[in-house]
């Protein structure tokens, strides 16, 4: 009998029961795939990782993550709530300010940052890959039929695009906090026009209306190929959606090339998130895409397998 313990975290918010949760397998487990798959199905969160040790010495860890169907290459609040987990419980030691860490995922090496003030973890970022833009989705009113929307409540004067650092999603921009608030998602839709298309399976929508004054978007994110009815926070489509927001002249740098903003999302799902986002571009070209936020360690518990 094997017995395998996990953190479960709340991602991207500072109060339980708010954020993404997250189930976080922290003893350099070396399972087979197929077993972290079933166990991520088991548990039934959109995401489940598992720590591993890392191929290069030079690197901290290494991250399998996994939603209830699939394993990701790279994902935005896996990568911030193992980095936690890792420095909330002394896995990795850290010291006051700032915490450089490389942790391996199927996109590559992912740099992260621990800050930590007066022995707390007051937050962690990631640095995602550079922005790939894809197709813009010219068919409007099938966007608006799959959120059950009017083609007047799509924000045309914007493109619905698939942008990607890593996964990608179909970004449908929306006019209103009241219109993405009476979104409907449509499986029947999405099977027929959308999900056979890798570059416009995953739907990210948002509008630039918000409910809390610190926060520049509102988002909603829906991804039933991952296994995810919707989503409370997605860190690897913010990256993503800061950088669509930059490229159309959204919103303006806070100084030279840096812009930064705040996304809240699950507010819909009674779980508010908050990732902050900060984009450098210069000219045509992106330099750097970060996200990060803080978690809270809810809870633990053990997995028993009869198997290795």
């Amino acid at each position: 009998m094997k017995t395998l313990k996990y953190s479960l975290v709340d991602v991207f918010t500072t109060t339980p029961f708010g954020g993404n949760q997250l189930a976080v397998f922290h003893e350099n487990t070396t399972l087979k795939t197929e077993t972290m798959q079933m166990i991520a199905r088991e548990l039934n969160l959109s995401e489940t990782v598992f720590i591993r040790p890392p191929s290069d010495p030079k690197k901290e860890k290494n991250l399998r993550i996994f939603t209830p169907k699939v394993e990701l290459p790279m994902a935005g609040h896996p990568t911030i709530g193992a980095a936690y987990v890792l420095a909330d419980k002394g896995i990795l030691g850290t010291k006051e300010g700032s915490n450089e860490w490389i942790l391996e995922e199927g996109v590559g090496d992912v740099p992260v940052t621990v800050y930590k003030e007066n022995s707390h973890i007051l937050k962690v970022e990631m640095k995602q890959p550079l922005p790939v833009f894809g197709e813009k989705y010219l068919n409007t009113e099938n966007a608006a039929k799959l959120l059950s929307l009017s083609i007047e409540d799509i924000d045309t004067t914007l493109p619905i695009q698939t942008v990607s650092t890593g996964v990608p999603f179909l970004y449908i921009p929306v006019r209103s906090l009241s219109a993405i608030k009476n979104i409907s998602f449509r499986t029947d839709v999405w099977e027929e026009y959308f999900s056979n298309n890798p570059s416009t399976k995953h739907i990210f929508t948002f509008t630039m209306e918000t409910e809390e004054a610190t926060s520049t978007v509102h988002s909603r994110m829906f991804a039933p190929a991952m296994g995810i009815s919707e989503d409370p926070a997605t860190g690897g489509a913010s990256g993503p959606l800061g950088a669509y927001l930059v490229e159309y002249g959204v919103i303006s740098p806070i100084e030279n090339e840096t812009y930064f903003l705040r996304s809240e999302q699950g507010i819909e799902m009674g779980r508010p998130s908050f990732i902050d986002i900060s984009i450098v571009k210069g000219g045509n070209e992106f330099k750097e895409v970060k996200i990060g936020g803080n978690c809270v360690i809810i809870g633990s518990g053990e997995l028993r397998l009869n198997q290795k």
